[in-house]
């Protein structure tokens, strides 16, 4: 798994690659991107797109139009006829619930707890987040809040991929924080825990700045999640950087890795 940042993830498993949620590009409206290189082959040979909801942070036009143009993109009720409008072909709606298969990959749109409409004036869609299920279970949160229903979401869960903060210094409605994306791994149950979601986005100017939200929610949560459910491994993978799920997965110690202000990595393991 490739931590591209925010919740852009590149998820490799069974000969196939899957982009998630992809903003590829230095600037979004109001937010720049950390300077973490954009590797043009992040986004070749995608067998499939999956994209969590429509905010422009999660769902950015010119960043799929990067993509080779036979890429599927996987999205929420209503996604369709936007994408359709903009010329891309292949689009598959899902449903909360509803799965697809992409090759050997099953792949199952589950629930969030987030507020999923493109903006405040439009029409009302899901936020979803997705089941990958092949030689392994992964779990992409997308944007979410708790839900009681991460108690049943996998009984046999590899890794999940959940987001622990967001763009700013603040967070709204229907976001995880550190804590609380600790409380989830008590109901989740993964092996592996890896926080995306952070890191990588900032408004203009903050990035000058050096804030503190941009590099300690993913630390913050590792701490939590060694009392709350120690039985989860957590490893901590800058933005830019990939981890390997079979061998992360069975390792016997959290490894948390830090970002330091000056764009250095360290890493640092807590036996159990």
């Amino acid at each position: 798994m490739t931590y591209i940042g925010h919740a852009t993830t590149l998820i490799e498993m069974d000969g196939l690659r899957i982009l998630t949620d992809p903003v590829l590009r230095g600037r979004v409206w109001h937010l720049r991107r950390k300077k973490v290189p954009i590797n043009p082959l992040w986004r070749k040979n995608i067998d499939a797109v999956l994209i969590s909801h429509l905010h422009w942070d999660h769902f950015d036009l010119p960043s799929l139009r990067l993509m080779e143009a036979d890429n599927c993109i996987i999205a929420p009720l209503g996604a369709a006829r936007m994408l359709r409008r903009h010329n891309f072909r292949c689009v598959q709606e899902l449903a909360i619930g509803q799965s697809l298969s992409i090759g050997s990959l099953t792949i199952t749109a589950t629930y969030a707890n987030h507020n999923g409409a493109r903006h405040k004036f439009s029409t009302p869609t899901d936020a979803l987040g997705y089941l990958i299920r092949g030689s392994r279970v992964v779990y992409f949160a997308g944007d979410t809040d708790l839900f009681p229903e991460m108690n049943s979401l996998a009984d046999d869960l590899d890794a999940a991929l959940l987001p622990v903060w967001g763009w700013g210094p603040t967070l709204g409605q229907g976001h995880l924080t550190p804590y609380r994306a600790a409380l989830s791994l008590q109901m989740l149950k993964p092996k592996l825990a890896i926080p995306i979601h952070w890191g990588t986005l900032h408004p203009v100017g903050f990035g000058h700045l050096k804030p503190r939200f941009l590099y300690d929610p993913p630390q913050v949560f590792a701490r939590y999640a060694a009392h709350l459910a120690p039985d989860v491994s957590v490893q901590v993978v800058a933005p830019g950087e990939a981890t390997y799920f079979d061998r992360a997965v069975f390792q016997k110690s959290h490894i948390v890795r830090r970002q330091t202000a000056d764009g250095r990595t360290v890493d640092r393991r807590k036996k159990r």
